[in-house]
């Protein structure tokens, strides 16, 4: 098992869905400051459940919603799907691949899906 693909949408500076692919073995992030390197991070903490907002540098669920710019209006929702191979059947699905999303909004509401249907952060 490894991690595939990792796509943020709405995310700090990722207004746009972005999506980041991984082959096996090790990947690096490399890039000038302020690139947005250690927001990828955060996302791969936030689907992951994490709920400290200093861990993921946000204070509130509204700090990880893209804020917008000059050019481009604020986001609404925010979603980060974690994509990880499952071909060896490490984790107990009949899918080659599992998806692990999470998805909020300003209002504060969060939601965990596991391959696109609803589950609960202990799932």
């Amino acid at each position: 098992m490894y991690l595939k693909r990792l796509e943020l949408t709405g995310f700090k500076s990722f207004a746009s869905k972005t999506t980041f692919d991984f082959g096996q073995g090790l990947t690096a992030i490399v890039g000038p400051n302020g690139s947005g390197k250690s927001n990828i991070a955060d996302g791969l903490r936030w689907v992951m459940g994490e709920s400290a907002g200093r861990l993921i540098r946000a204070k509130k669920l509204e700090d990880v919603i893209y804020a917008g710019s000059a050019k481009r209006s604020r986001s609404d929702k925010v979603e980060v799907t974690l994509v990880l191979d499952n071909s060896s059947g490490w984790l107990p699905v009949d899918t080659e691949e599992v998806a692990i999303t999470r998805r909020g909004s300003r209002n504060g509401d969060s939601d965990y899906f596991i391959n696109g249907r609803k589950a609960k952060l202990r799932d």
